[in-house]
């Protein structure tokens, strides 16, 4: 493939400067042959000190939180806490940041889970979707939002794959998501290239892989696969939905933005 347009590769990411005017058709044709490093490379160089990365430290998070770290490794990782996270994902949390060495950024919901379920109730039991977005608009939404403005970040790393829900199959490389910039540099990876890069390198999966699971959240909301799930996505939330509102647009006009969108 041809070389990637890069500012320079040691950018100082202490320095502040103007978000790009980015043409994002051009982008996603210069990184449509880009490996993860190469797209991790492209926006360390493009984006400065004004990139972030996510993580939900769930069953395979150890894959992007190793590979963008060996690229930037100060990058703020943000992590929304919601409260009702199992044992092990508290524990598992505490052991990859440790061995990556992870500038971790810990952002939970203003609303405590008593209180929540005070006013609201347990609305995870919910047979309603606007109350299972409603959970999710409080517990992780507004905290992932408030993160990135607090963190005046103009792009953000997400390891999202085209395989793992039925809107992502239509996700471009580099996009736009309530005004940021995100970039998803493993896009096109499948379950085998995240199994080879874990154990070429020694990486942990979480520990409820080895429980049956392919996909964990919040302890009430997550199970193991069975034979009847047709799809990894159908042990979270009951099956009801497939997304939890952090990767969605936040306003109908983005929504109809990106289902007009030539990307």
């Amino acid at each position: 493939m041809p070389p990637l347009n890069l500012v320079d590769a040691n950018v100082d990411r202490r320095s502040n400067f103007a978000p790009p005017d980015l043409d994002l058709d051009a982008a996603n044709a210069q990184l449509a042959d880009a490996n993860a490093t190469e797209s991790v490379e492209w926006a360390a160089a493009t984006f400065g000190d004004r990139l972030v990365m996510s993580t939900s430290f769930g069953i395979q998070s150890a894959v992007m939180l190793h590979l963008v770290t060996q690229v930037v490794p100060d990058i703020p990782v943000i992590w929304v806490d919601t409260g009702y996270l199992p044992a092990e994902t508290y524990r598992f949390a505490d052991r990859l940041t440790e061995r990556l060495g992870l500038n971790l950024k810990v952002y939970q919901s203003p609303l405590s889970p008593a209180r929540m379920e005070a006013l609201y109730g347990r609305l995870w039991e919910s047979d309603r979707v606007e109350d299972l977005n409603r959970y999710d608009a409080m517990r992780k939404v507004e905290p992932m939002q408030r993160a990135l403005s607090e963190l005046g970040a103009i792009a953000w790393l997400a390891g999202l794959r085209r395989g793992q829900t039925d809107r992502r199959q239509s996700l471009p490389r580099v996009g736009v998501q309530s005004g940021i910039y995100k970039v998803l540099p493993i896009l096109n990876w499948h379950s085998k290239d995240i199994y080879e890069y874990l154990t070429d390198r020694d990486l942990p999966y979480h520990p409820y892989f080895d429980r049956g699971y392919v996909t964990v959240g919040d302890w009430h909301s997550s199970r193991p696969l069975t034979a009847d799930d047709s799809h990894e996505r159908d042990t979270r939330f009951r099956g009801m939905k497939q997304e939890c509102g952090l990767h969605l647009p936040q306003t109908p006009e983005e929504a109809q933005s990106l289902d007009s969108s030539s990307l």
